[in-house]
């Protein structure tokens, strides 16, 4: 069972929300919360496996709440999907920095939804597919001056320019048609390229890619 809890300040959009996870037999809504402080008491108290946390809330927004998160050990297995109404949200790639597991609009595709819930519990990353290429180039370009990773060295040549791949959005099977090899095989250095970078998700290895200059 995957436990979900919805930090959300529009109402409407907890009900749609938890009326969707209650729909699932293999999802369970662990809580509801109005602003990102409740909404950080409740992952305390509850310990999700997946958190639905709108970006722009009162009292505290998602970025702070994600700050806690990834700070606290003792959440260390609380993966964080970010929701945003705009395609853009300056937020967004701020939010990967930080943590998160991903983002989705809050207008995606129910089926969209709970497959980004099962993928990020299942320890993968979502970036919603119509704007994860945009997001990318935008705030890859206006980011802070590279800052190459201190263990970029570890990677084999192969390893980087896959990481490159993974940073312009595409999937395995994308990056696998592209340099004519199975999605296995960029599968395999897709993973060790995470461990040894030590990122916690997919999502992190695309922020990592971009911040060491990486990005294609």
């Amino acid at each position: 069972m995957i436990r979900v809890a919805l930090v959300d300040d529009q109402p409407l959009v907890r009900m749609g929300l938890s009326t969707l996870i209650g729909t699932e037999s293999d999802l369970a809504l662990a809580g509801e919360a109005g602003d990102g402080r409740e909404g950080l008491a409740l992952i305390r108290r509850t310990r999700p496996d997946v958190v639905l946390c709108d970006i722009r809330m009162p009292a505290l927004d998602g970025l702070g709440l994600l700050s806690e998160v990834a700070a606290d050990p003792a959440l260390s297995t609380v993966r964080v999907v970010m929701l945003t109404t705009f395609e853009l949200d300056e937020y967004v790639f701020e939010a990967l920095r930080h943590g998160a597991s991903g983002f989705l609009l809050k207008d995606a595709a129910p089926k969209a939804i709970l497959e980004a819930i099962r993928v990020v519990a299942e320890g993968g990353s979502l970036l919603a597919p119509s704007v994860t290429r945009r997001v990318i180039e935008q705030f890859g370009t206006s980011s802070p001056a590279r800052q190459p990773h201190p263990r970029l060295k570890d990677l084999t040549e192969r390893e980087r320019e896959i990481v490159s791949w993974v940073a312009t959005g595409r999937s395995n099977a994308e990056i696998a048609e592209e340099l004519v090899v199975s999605a296995d095989t960029v599968r395999t250095h897709v993973s060790r390229a995470m461990v040894k970078l030590q990122a916690r998700d997919r999502a992190q290895l695309v922020v990592f890619a971009i911040q060491s200059g990486l990005g294609r």
